[in-house]
């Protein structure tokens, strides 16, 4: 699971996704592609996060049970390496429900209402008052996951800034009820990639909205998703100028197309006129069809073995309990909890 290469400790990283659809484009920009690279310089667990699945979904619980493969299938597809990183469930891992219930008693309800991810979230769902108590106290569900294998470094947007500060809030009141360090901080690690805008340019990519290319995505549907992309509203004409400034489909080529100075020209030319958005749309299918086919050949392979799937997890998830469990000892500790 882990790189031992190096005879030196490699820095711990968390990362992870909720198991709720199969992962897209906007996963691989913002988290895949650089857990690949990581997985050779640091000690990576990457989680896959069921039970905070359910949070949003306890209603319809098959979307989260169908998907946990499909995410690993994923990882392995786009060449996370499980001899390399961690890959491991959460729901098989108990010392992280146990530490939950534990931080729950140090944090207030009212420093949950205050952290801002969990109020833009709880807003952009519609929950109303109705907020599943699972959903409302995420930020200490995440504190544990973060904690049980001891992190420093959390790859995170921005707008998961909030739930780090939480988590290390946390750890200092851990650490000062132990009279001694227990826990470790841990630090963000912001991602250099723009975040990647959904086909449609106006929500937040989602699979139910139809408006993201999964990783897993045929030609045909590449093909009809790269076609409805949202371009310059004014470009009516090939001959007019356009503009490339949220043109949807010139931030695809310009994050996937590996031709840099192509897509340079592409840009200048719409800019001046004559380049049509059939043409540059043209450019972009081809582009993510070429980018795609190995990887979906490799989802698609690791599929149709699920057991080796399902191997993969069993063992991360064996070496996460190991770890896990250490630091729920030493956090029973704190509270005298270790007495049999």
């Amino acid at each position: 699971m882990q790189n031992t290469e190096s005879k030196q400790p490699l820095t711990r990283i968390l990362t992870g996704d909720r198991a709720t659809g199969p992962l897209h484009l906007g996963h691989y920009v913002g988290s895949l592609k650089q857990r690949v690279e990581l997985q050779h310089t640091h000690d990576q667990t990457v989680l896959v996060a069921d039970m905070q699945g359910l949070t949003d979904n306890a209603n319809d619980p098959k979307k989260v049970s169908a998907n946990i493969l499909n995410v690993v299938a994923d990882y392995l597809a786009v060449g996370i390496d499980s001899n390399y990183t961690t890959i491991c469930l959460q729901s098989q891992l108990p010392a992280l429900a146990e530490l939950t219930m534990y931080y729950s008693n140090l944090v207030t309800v009212s420093r949950l209402e205050r952290n801002p991810t969990v109020k833009s979230e709880i807003q952009s769902k519609g929950f109303g008052r109705s907020i599943p108590t699972g959903f409302f106290t995420y930020p200490i569900s995440q504190a544990a996951d973060i904690t049980a294998f001891r992190a420093t470094l959390v790859p995170v947007g921005d707008d998961q800034l909030p739930m780090l500060e939480q988590t290390n809030e946390i750890v200092r009141k851990m650490n000062s009820l132990a009279g001694k360090e227990i826990l470790v901080e841990c630090q963000a690690m912001l991602s250099n990639a723009s975040r990647l805008p959904s086909t449609d340019g106006k929500n937040k990519m989602s699979k139910s909205l139809g408006n993201a290319i999964n990783l897993g995505a045929t030609e045909k549907e590449i093909k009809a998703a790269v076609k409805s992309m949202y371009t310059d509203p004014h470009h009516l004409r090939i001959e007019d100028p356009g503009k490339i400034e949220g043109n949807i489909v010139f931030t695809y080529l310009d994050a996937f197309h590996p031709d840099k100075a192509l897509v340079a020209g592409l840009k200048e030319h719409y800019q001046a006129g004559g380049l049509g958005d059939g043409q540059t749309k043209k450019v972009l299918e081809e582009c993510l069809l070429e980018m795609l086919a190995p990887i979906r050949a490799r989802r698609t392979e690791f599929l149709a073995d699920k057991g080796q799937l399902i191997d993969v997890l069993r063992k991360g998830s064996a070496a996460a309990r190991e770890r896990s469990q250490e630091v729920l000892h030493d956090v029973r500790d704190v509270f005298g909890l270790n007495l049999l």
